[in-house]
């Protein structure tokens, strides 16, 4: 071993020991202070512990009018054993989840400051992010986070989704609540960036989108069973272009109401006249050449191996719902290689008699 790499190690112990000294001796809310460059938070797929604590029982029963930012602090373990621990603001968002009563939690927004102890964190690139929590059991979290790891597979124009395991608790109850599993999405002004667009912040008919990236978006939606979402109203959806002279990208977000997901409280809209989530029905525009389709098909049919490898491989699912989920993939790949069923269904939304036309308005849209 060369001296300057021993000498390197040495240096690093002594830095991770003092780094654990301060933690442990220091006053409350105190932070660990890393020497080395943190991983990305989106680089790994890895379950992330983080821990949140503060007056959590106001915050989660901020569940009307405009919400209120409340100060938290953001925790999560490193090697060693060491914890990482910084201040946040954090606040309520959405609309369906945030309604008292429909869901044991609200969505929350993790807001960062522009400058702090988190710069040294994985959290370093962040301004905010989503926390998607529990509507109605952990469960069907780690069933959504897979539809983004899908659409992820499809397209890099897409919210990267990390996978946490939350813990809360409450300082001023002195109470640590259960863990569970909760969504972290990455914000919009990163998820840009990466990408090297812009975000476009205006409504548009689907026709206005990029082509060949809105059909696969919507065949994606078609996939997962998602009818949830419209341009039109920026429901669920987000936009990015290159420049303001070029047509954008529509890329989707939220998908609970899948039927991939099948979340208890999903329900279709009226306007479709659909009797299940599970039901699929293609929401794109009227296409009158269906040969815009093939090179969709073609790409949805080169990535099946990995699709269903995110099913078989994970070990967060049951046996009951890993069978069900890929009866479900069967179904969609069983029609997309029948010519007859494909251009039924992707016709369908010309059909003036049927509802594949009908525009959801859906509720007003969350936070950026």
């Amino acid at each position: 071993m060369k001296w300057y790499t021993f000498r390197f190690k040495c240096r690093l112990i002594c830095c991770l020991f003092f780094c654990c000294s301060i933690h442990t001796w220091a006053q409350p809310f105190t932070t660990t202070r890393l020497k080395q460059p943190a991983e990305e938070l989106f680089g790994s797929d890895e379950v992330l512990q983080i821990t949140l604590k503060g007056t959590l029982r106001e915050l989660l029963n901020d569940r009307s009018g405009e919400p209120k930012n409340f100060p938290l602090l953001l925790s999560y373990a490193i090697a060693n054993n060491s914890i990482v621990e910084f201040p946040v603001e954090v606040k309520t968002r959405g609309n369906f989840r945030r309604t008292s009563g429909n869901c044991a939690y609200p969505p929350l927004l993790i807001q960062f400051a522009k400058e702090g102890l988190h710069l040294n964190s994985i959290f370093k690139e962040q301004r905010k992010l989503k926390l998607v929590m529990p509507c109605k059991g952990d469960e069907y979290i780690i069933r959504e986070w897979l539809a983004y790891k899908i659409y992820n597979l499809v397209t890099p124009k897409s919210f990267r989704a990390r996978l946490v395991k939350l813990t809360l608790e409450d300082t001023r109850t002195k109470k640590q609540g259960p863990s569970f599993y909760g969504i972290l999405l990455e914000e919009e002004a990163q998820w840009a960036k990466r990408n090297q667009l812009l975000s476009v912040e205006k409504k548009l008919q689907p026709q206005q989108t990029q082509q060949t990236e809105f059909l696969t978006m919507a065949v994606f939606q078609y996939l997962i069973g998602n009818t949830d979402w419209s341009t039109q109203y920026m429901q669920n959806i987000k936009f990015l272009a290159k420049d303001e002279a070029t047509a954008p990208f529509a890329v989707p977000y939220d998908f609970d109401h899948a039927g991939l997901v099948s979340a208890p409280y999903a329900l279709p809209a009226e306007e479709l006249h659909m009797t299940s989530v599970r039901q699929r029905r293609y929401r794109g525009y009227c296409v009158q050449d269906l040969s815009v389709f093939e090179p969709v098909i073609a790409h949805f049919n080169q990535l099946k191996p990995e699709i269903y490898q995110l099913y078989t491989g994970c070990t967060l699912i049951d046996e009951k719902y890993l069978k069900t989920a890929t009866n479900y993939l069967d179904a969609f790949y069983t029609t997309i290689n029948t010519t007859k069923a494909w251009q039924k269904d992707f016709a369908y939304p010309c059909d003036k008699k049927g509802t594949g036309n009908v525009v959801i308005k859906g509720l007003k849209e969350d936070e950026p």
